[in-house]
């Protein structure tokens, strides 16, 4: 691994915990009507669309990145429905 990959894992550790945290704090946020599902819906599609290029360019710090920016996407979305269900009953 060369020595300026290291600041790609390193923007990705950064960016992976502020996606968590924003995550973390949705999820304790009684408001499930604040967060618009076209952020996920867009964020996911960028994020497929990005995996596919680094993955094309060989890339593999912006796979892992994108991919677990997708994966916070994915559960941003879930945690956004499960709130909407149990506010609606």
């Amino acid at each position: 691994m060369a020595a300026i990959d290291l600041l790609g894992w390193a923007a990705t550790a950064v960016l992976v915990a502020t996606l968590w945290r924003q995550i973390w704090k949705q999820w304790r946020a009684d408001d499930a009507q604040a967060v618009s599902t076209w952020l996920f819906i867009g964020q996911m599609t960028a994020s497929v669309l990005f995996i596919a290029y680094s993955v094309v360019l060989h890339s593999w710090v912006f796979v892992v990145t994108n991919s677990l920016v997708l994966a916070t996407a994915i559960a941003g979305q879930c945690m956004a429905w499960v709130k909407r269900r149990r506010a609606s009953s």
